[in-house]
């Protein structure tokens, strides 16, 4: 019965994970940094381990297939807009992020259409890299203290951002292709 649950319970945690990570951005202290970064990175690594869990135990559900999309699009997104907000994210990184808030928006979209044909809309591989690429951007921006860093972090953007443009193509192409 647990081994059921855990897969859905770290989905659950990553979502919840959400507020702590805004709230975050708020402390101003030399530590503020770290412990945005450790709570978000804590929730890349719940990504990672609900889903492998669910493979590995077989123990794949439907509240899984369908809310772990949403808690990765939840928890970047959000964490986009707080790194807009705290001025981490500005000129050069501003249209990747758009880029990116469109398409999620897009996708979860086209998936709530197809669920309501009955139609499944699977999480592809280039949508796992560009969840992927996206959370590492993210890291890299929450840590632009360090020009390096900064400039690490807005490339990795970018791509992120081309892989979301490419993976939300794909996602379209097939969404057209099981409704026509």
């Amino acid at each position: 019965m647990l081994k059921k649950n855990v897969p859905n319970l770290l989905t659950i945690s990553r979502a919840l994970a959400i507020p702590a990570i805004i709230l975050s951005f708020y402390i101003e202290n030399k530590y503020a940094g770290l412990i945005t970064i450790s709570i978000f990175v804590f929730a890349c690594i719940t990504d990672f381990f609900d889903g492998y869990l669910a493979r590995a135990w077989k123990v794949q559900s439907k509240f899984g297939k369908l809310f772990d999309p949403i808690a990765d699009k939840l928890i970047v997104v959000s964490t986009i807009i707080m790194l807009v907000y705290k001025h981490k994210i500005n000129d050069f990184t501003i249209v990747p992020s758009i880029i990116i808030i469109c398409r999620e928006i897009l996708v979860s979209g086209l998936r709530e259409f197809l669920i309501a044909t009955n139609v499944s809309l699977p999480v592809s591989k280039a949508g796992k890299i560009k969840t992927f690429l996206q959370m590492v951007a993210v890291v890299a921006l929450i840590m632009n203290d360090y020009y390096m860093i900064q400039y690490t972090g807005a490339i990795c953007l970018w791509v992120a951002a081309i892989v979301t443009v490419w993976s939300g193509y794909n996602y379209i192409l097939a969404g057209i292709k099981q409704i026509g």
